[in-house]
């Protein structure tokens, strides 16, 4: 696999507080850059912070002065100061709704909150982490945007590039739904179906990244993923802000690669770390789906290493058989005290129905998937009912339609006589 793709200059590259390349394994830095890989041990690198130091107080009016979306973040972030200033979708601070009736339902009494990102441009989370990467590419003098995705990030990449004056070239499996399709290519860009799965796709445009056709192309998801990771650590930032500055007691997160339940850890060690909450214990649970669930394997198995898997899965967007980041997801729920779990389609369409018919959001799958495990956990003991809970919809319920079947009460000629017929009238 290629290292770097190709080489725009990085001088005088502005990513406000961002200050090197981190290898996650054994710790070596590198200048910023379109690099993902340690050039050492090949492990994954992530960005490193100087981050604001002094009155906690005064960063956190700082950061409440800012922009409703994530840019008011923008001091804890690897993007330039004047970002919001930019073309950009400027996604986030999407609603924690405070989810009563659901909690009665599933016996929660410390408080339940669903985070729901479905209210995002393109209505997925996935618009946080490209908003993030855009930023990348501009500094690093890329032309075209580029990835592979499940079904979101497609969108999100081909709305953000529209926006951002990119060109866009974006791949995903060839059998997705037909409304993140539609959604991807709506945008203008390009768009490629490859014959294969979401692993297929990924290893196909590695392969792209090493060749001169790839040249001038930021791939958001590889060669800027250490900048498009830390857009999920917004999510972290928001959820504490809305609770009042504080750590939830328990977070429910969806994992198809698993970057974005380490960037939410990330981010809560950042918020603490910068005295901005209180250090207290936090677990963080992670959710798969039946049909793709290599991490939960793992995590019921005792191991350390995830084992690949062939995806089977009605959640399209969580079907990633062998997630890069699948081995510090384990260390997160471990060291947390957390779990990873997983549940049935049959499961994941049982609580997509509940979530609608209790709080009035309609989540896609991955949305299911989180609503389902925390379902699941709280009946088999491993989720304190008395504790503040957050659970996590990544995206909107009209992106995978077919998932549900759902249609009209009744159909009746228009006339009184034939609504009492029907048996709808109150008595």
């Amino acid at each position: 696999m290629a290292v770097q793709s190709v080489e725009p200059s990085t001088t005088s590259v502005d990513l406000g507080p961002a200050a090197a390349l981190s290898c996650r394994e054994c710790g070596e830095r590198f200048p910023l850059g379109p690099v993902f890989a340690c050039a050492l041990c090949f492990g994954p690198l992530e960005v490193a912070y100087e981050l604001p130091a002094g009155d906690p107080e005064a960063l956190r009016q700082r950061i409440e002065a800012g922009p409703a979306n994530i840019w008011r973040y923008a001091p804890l972030l690897p993007v330039p100061a004047d970002v919001a200033a930019k073309p950009n979708l400027n996604p986030g601070f999407t609603k924690l709704v405070e989810a009563g009736n659901l909690a009665r339902e599933l016996g929660v009494t410390g408080g339940l909150y669903v985070k729901d990102d479905s209210g995002n441009p393109t209505h997925s989370f996935k618009d946080r982490v490209v908003a993030i990467a855009v930023e990348a590419a501009r500094a690093f003098g890329f032309t075209t945007l580029s990835c592979s995705s499940t079904g979101n990030l497609a969108g999100a990449v081909g709305a953000a590039a529209a926006r951002a004056g990119f060109k866009s070239c974006v791949f995903i499996p060839h059998d997705l739904e037909a409304g993140k399709v539609v959604m991807a290519a709506v945008y203008g860009g390009d768009l490629v179906g490859i014959e294969g799965t979401y692993d297929d796709v990924n290893r196909f445009c590695s392969e792209l990244i090493g060749d001169p056709l790839g040249e001038g192309w930021g791939f958001v998801n590889v060669n800027l993923r250490p900048y498009y990771g830390e857009g999920s650590k917004t999510l972290a930032y928001e959820i504490c802000e809305q609770l009042g500055w504080r750590l939830p007691d328990q977070i429910v997160v969806p994992i198809a690669s698993g970057s974005q339940l380490t960037k939410i850890d990330k981010g809560l060690k950042e918020l603490i770390a910068l005295g901005l909450v209180e250090d207290r214990p936090y677990k963080i649970f992670g959710a798969q789906a039946e049909g793709c669930s290599p991490v939960s394997r793992a995590y019921k198995d005792g191991h350390d290493v995830v084992r690949p898997v062939k995806p089977d899965t009605i959640a399209k967007s969580l079907a990633i058989g062998n997630p890069a980041d699948g081995p510090y997801v384990l260390d997160i729920a471990r060291r947390t005290g957390g779990a990873v779990e997983d549940v049935t389609d049959e499961q994941i369409v049982d609580a997509i129905r509940l979530l609608a018919r209790t709080e009035g959001i309609f989540a896609e799958t991955a949305g299911g998937v989180t609503v389902g495990v925390t379902r699941k956990l709280i009946e088999d003991g491993r989720l304190d009912p008395s504790l503040t809970t957050v659970v996590l919809n990544t995206g909107d319920g009209l992106k995978t339609l077919d998932a549900v079947a759902a249609g009209p009460t009744a159909t009746i000629r228009p006339s009184l006589e034939a609504f009492r017929a029907a048996g709808l009238a109150a008595v």
